[in-house]
């Protein structure tokens, strides 16, 4: 597949890995091909290896200010943090004292590698500690009062020198003071990964106990790391054997490793080319990459006081976007970022930034920009110039308003779904009256909604809601004192200025909106005031037939359940009566466009979701009674647990979504299947912003997810047909897919891996 453009890559995720410095991997392949021998042997071949790693060690000793303390070599930073856990509680066990509560403490915005080590081994050692995380405040410092409090009692602690996701450096000086001032003989790891290179190290001149370093962090390859050990401090070895590193850590040493590690600390004392550069110097580029994203995204949030972070990280949110969506983007510009935590099938949320006490939205729309101190200011100068594209590329799309431009703005028709975490906001353009309304808006999409509503030019006729929502504030409220000042409308954002139509000898509301009418039902239960919007057909309807493009049911009918009738407000025999009145008026096939959506399925219809839903099948085929209906719901909103500080789910799931096998392509087979058969109509579903930065051109036909079902409605008189979706990585267009399938579409495939394993980029 052939590329729009070739965009080069601009690696901004060093805090993940860095690349190996040419000379580091020249060393390492010169050590591998010429100098291979085993340490441990007492020819010629094994004397030139342990000169090696014995001028690496001192190296190495020299960089940490080591002093008389130990560097073992080792796999790499975990393995550093088993060693130091391991050595320190098989220590502090012998000390225990019977019946006496323990505890173990580390700091919140730990990387998990340290609080997950220490639950294996304060387990598998029956030491049966309570663990505690050190709470840190809004800056990312650890509580000192709480280090005072607790430290006398516990066996261990476990600080950071410089978080991965932020930057935040702690004060090592002063919490050493807080720890030795209320316990002299606590053991003390400090993960000093991210430090190396960017904040200066003493470590013999600290009572810090054991220090884990990582290689691929710093220019050497991945594989190769080091620990270092107080003198003095008890050490038991993690791994046996051998008696390699004398007899604390046994196994063959990785040599080619070490070669590498040995250029990099070359570089880190001056001795070497030159290549890392200085703290003034990237604090310059901090400031010139900050001034870029604050020129290209006005509202951009940093989620770090810079004053107490090292310079080669800013982690950002922008309002109105998820972390996903802007690192699609950035990834679309060959930009590499990351967002703020681990991926998850849940919204993604940094725990980091929940400890520092930053509002959820900022928490789930982190992004994490990071370099090394080998970036060159051309580099920089790259990322700046490419932060601009970015932003232009939002502009195409209408999602920012954005000087100059790629091509002309996207015009937009249709039904778009915007989502924040499990909540979705939906809403229709009319290009040739240039109307909008806008179901369900969520306060978070505001200023979103708002620029694309002036960058299309569109007249907003309404922003409904369809019940009062419990898990957030509206939006409407926003975007009425915007585009309705003149408005009447009642609670939800109904106008009170309405047509009234008659169907099946019933009177119901509706605004028109070009060729449409949207229809409002009564449709109560999950609260008192829920209602249904059905968009449909203005002429049929008219005719006294109803003919529904998209059904709005608010949480009626979620995907893969019901909304919860829980609330003071809910009525679960009023839930019954709904379920059989709407599926009656709107039919099996109509579209269902839910308030939530929990697990990336877009859309449904009363077919799809009876098929996997008992209960909601029985009530459509009358199998069930109003009272059997009550005592099932009861039952299934018994599986609902609303977490403090967490998002409310408005229905409960008990099992896993059913996937559909889907017919998978690797890049080869994709190739000999558009050979074979030109028929397969091949589909971009990454968002037009993303498409307009760089695109295959044989993926010429864009549909991006938050305009899938809109592509679905289009599609539904023709399930037949083969589609073929394509995405960044593969995530996106497998769902997008599942979702097809689900919906009835008989031959759906997608690109597995994505542009990202097709050699296209």
């Amino acid at each position: 597949m052939s590329d729009q453009q070739a965009l080069s890559q601009i690696y901004l995720d060093a805090n993940a890995t860095t690349p190996v410095l040419p000379k580091a991997a020249k060393a390492a392949l010169s050590t591998m091909e010429t100098m291979f021998g085993n340490p441990s042997s007492s020819h010629i071949s094994g004397l030139q290896a342990k000169q090696v790693m014995d001028e690496t060690r001192s190296k190495a000793g020299e960089v940490l200010g080591a002093g008389n303390g130990q560097v073992i070599f080792t796999s790499g930073a975990t393995e550093g943090i088993q060693t130091g856990i391991l050595s320190a509680l098989c220590a502090a066990r012998k000390k225990m004292q019977p019946g006496k509560n323990y505890s173990i403490l580390y700091g919140a915005t730990e990387h998990k590698a340290v609080p997950e080590s220490l639950k294996h081994w304060n387990q598998v050692l029956e030491i049966n500690a309570t663990i505690k995380a050190i709470p840190v405040d809004e800056k990312g410092t650890l509580d000192y009062d709480f280090i005072a409090k607790e430290v006398p009692n516990a066996l261990m602690i476990c600080t950071m020198a410089v978080n991965n996701e932020t930057g935040v450096y702690q004060d090592l000086n002063a919490l050493e003071m807080v720890i030795r001032a209320n316990n002299t003989d606590i053991y003390w790891l400090v993960d000093c990964v991210q430090a190396l290179g960017k904040r200066g190290l003493e470590l013999a001149k600290t009572s810090i106990d054991y220090a884990p370093f990582s290689g691929h962090k710093l220019y050497a390859p991945k594989g190769i790391g080091f620990v270092y050990i107080r003198q003095g401090a008890p050490f038991t070895p993690f791994i046996a054997g051998g008696g390699q590193e004398g007899g604390l850590r046994s196994g063959t040493e990785n040599l080619p490793g070490l070669a590498a590690l040995n250029v990099i600390f070359d570089e880190l004392q001056g001795n070497g080319d030159g290549v890392f550069a200085s703290e003034g110097k990237l604090q310059l580029f901090r400031s010139q990459l900050a001034l870029a994203l604050k020129n290209a995204f006005p509202t951009v949030l940093f989620n770090h006081d810079f004053a107490n972070s090292v310079p080669t990280t800013l982690n950002f949110a922008i309002p109105g976007f998820s972390s996903k969506e802007i690192m699609d983007l950035f990834d679309a510009a060959n930009i590499r970022v990351s967002s703020g935590s681990a991926c998850s099938s849940k919204v993604t949320r940094s725990f980091v930034l929940d400890a520092m006490g930053l509002p959820a939205w900022q928490s789930e729309s982190a992004i994490r920009m990071s370099f090394g101190p080998a970036v060159t200011q051309q580099q920089i100068d790259q990322a700046c110039d490419r932060i601009h594209h970015c932003a232009q590329a939002l502009g195409h799309s209408c999602l920012l308003n954005a000087t100059g431009s790629i091509d002309d703005k996207s015009q937009l028709q249709g039904l778009v779904q915007f989502k924040m975490g499990g909540s979705c906001t939906w809403l229709y353009a009319d290009p040739l009256t240039k109307t909008a309304v806008i179901i369900d808006p969520l306060p978070e999409l505001s200023k979103r909604l708002l620029t694309i509503l002036q960058c299309q030019q569109l007249q907003l006729i309404a922003a409904i809601d369809t019940h009062g929502h419990a898990d957030h504030q509206s939006g409407r409220v926003a975007l009425a004192q915007q585009h309705l000042v003149q408005q009447h409308a009642d609670h939800l954002g109904w106008p009170t200025e309405v047509t009234r139509v008659e169907l099946n000898n019933q009177q119901f509301e509706a605004i028109s909106i070009g060729d449409k009418y949207l229809l409002r039902v009564a449709t109560p239960g999950h609260t008192d005031d829920s209602i249904t919007i059905v968009l449909c057909e203005k002429e049929q309807l008219q005719l006294g037939e109803l003919v529904p493009n998209y059904v709005f049911c608010g949480d009626l009918v979620l995907m893969g359940s019901l909304g919860r009738t829980n609330f003071s407000s809910s009525n679960t025999k009023q839930m019954y009566q709904s379920l059989k009145m709407l599926a009656q008026l709107v039919g099996q096939q109509s579209l269902l466009c839910p308030s939530h959506d929990y697990h990336n399925e877009f859309v449904t219809n009363f077919k799809a979701e009876a098929s996997r839903n008992s209960l909601l099948n029985d009530v459509l085929t009358s199998e069930v009674s109003v009272e059997q209906f009550v005592k099932r719901k009861q039952d299934l909103d018994k599986n609902i647990n609303d977490d403090i500080g967490e998002e409310i789910m408005c229905g409960a799931f008990t099992s896993a979504c059913n996937k559909k096998q889907l017919q998978e392509y690797n890049a080869p087979e994709l190739k000999a299947k558009l050979q074979a058969n030109s028929q397969a109509k091949l589909i971009d579903i990454r968002e037009p912003h993303e498409y307009a930065l760089n695109h295959s051109q044989e993926f010429d036909v864009n549909v991006p997810l938050t305009r899938l079902t809109d592509f679905i409605c289009q599609q539904q008189h023709d399930k037949s047909q083969e589609l073929i979706l394509v995405c960044r990585s593969g995530s996106r267009s497998q769902v997008a897919a599942q979702a097809l399938s689900r919906l009835g579409f008989e031959h759906v495939g997608h690109l597995k891996g994505g542009y990202a394993l097709s050699h296209t980029n």
